[in-house]
């Protein structure tokens, strides 16, 4: 996962302005997903307002990665994140030569486990694969709705 670096402050606490700014997206957006993802929730000062913790941050920035990089639905992301932290830290990568597979957990970032058994056999998607995959996505959208105005045009 070639995630960019976002350097979040060492701070206690951050308010929503402050998180939005981190994850680049809206506040409506950020409380949006706190409806949808359990997970993702900040607890709220004497006034009112959502104070993020640290790991709040992080949670916020994977959800968007998974949603507006890696395309999954909302409901995707939600399997996903539960699944990776119900799993284990480690992170079994299988081998290229021979099917040694090796242990490790510097291959996912603090906070985000994966499932102990889970197995990757392909290397981390660059930039160009994902933006490959962005388009390949688009096309096949596309190509559903013109089957779709196909089959209503039939219908008729």
């Amino acid at each position: 996962m070639s995630r960019p670096a976002v350097a979040i402050p060492e701070k206690l606490f951050f308010k929503i302005g402050e998180v939005c700014e981190l994850a680049g997206v809206q506040a409506h957006v950020l409380r949006y997903w706190e409806s949808e993802f359990p997970m993702l929730a900040p607890q709220k000062n004497r006034a009112g307002q959502r104070v993020y913790r640290k790991r709040d941050v992080e949670m916020a920035l994977r959800i968007k990665e998974l949603l507006y990089e890696d395309q999954y639905t909302i409901a995707g992301a939600k399997k996903r994140l539960t699944n990776e932290l119900r799993g284990g830290g480690k992170l079994k990568v299988v081998g290229d030569e021979g099917g040694h597979a090796e242990s490790t957990a510097a291959a996912v970032p603090d906070g985000f486990p994966q499932p102990a058994n889970y197995a990757r056999t392909v290397a981390p998607r660059t930039a160009e694969e994902r933006q490959g995959l962005k388009q390949l996505a688009s096309e096949l959208r596309e190509l559903l709705s013109l089957l779709e105005q196909e089959n209503k045009g039939r219908a008729k």
